[in-house]
């Protein structure tokens, strides 16, 4: 989280929290599971579903979301649940995806 005092034009910025939330969302699959819970609360099963991907790797991706504090669980009965702990990371990953258009729209090589 951005401090409220600034050094030089830049906030301070505790630049080993943002890379340890840019190295979470450094996967395609959590990318995706972010992007579907931006819709609200889901099952690991209505994830898997949506996403065609397996239970067990469902299930990695949301406990390393849920490590780093970008997705809360609800237990009911037998059933778990995920959703965003802040949307502000679906925000995070619209900003992100246009960002990535516009840089990658001019690019000749890699």
């Amino acid at each position: 989280m951005a401090k409220k005092s600034r050094a030089g034009n830049q906030a301070v910025v505790d630049l080993a929290a943002v890379a340890f939330l840019a190295k979470t969302m450094a996967d395609e699959n959590r990318l995706r599971i972010i992007r579907s819970l931006s819709e609200g609360k889901k099952s690991v099963s209505r994830i898997v579903e949506e996403l065609g991907i397996s239970q067990p790797l469902a299930s990695h991706h949301l406990k390393e979301l849920k490590r780093s504090l970008l997705v809360i669980v609800e237990r009911n009965g037998p059933f778990v649940y995920y959703e965003l702990s802040d949307p502000r990371a679906a925000r995070i990953l619209i900003e992100l995806g246009e960002l990535a258009a516009d840089l990658l729209a001019a690019r000749t090589t890699f």
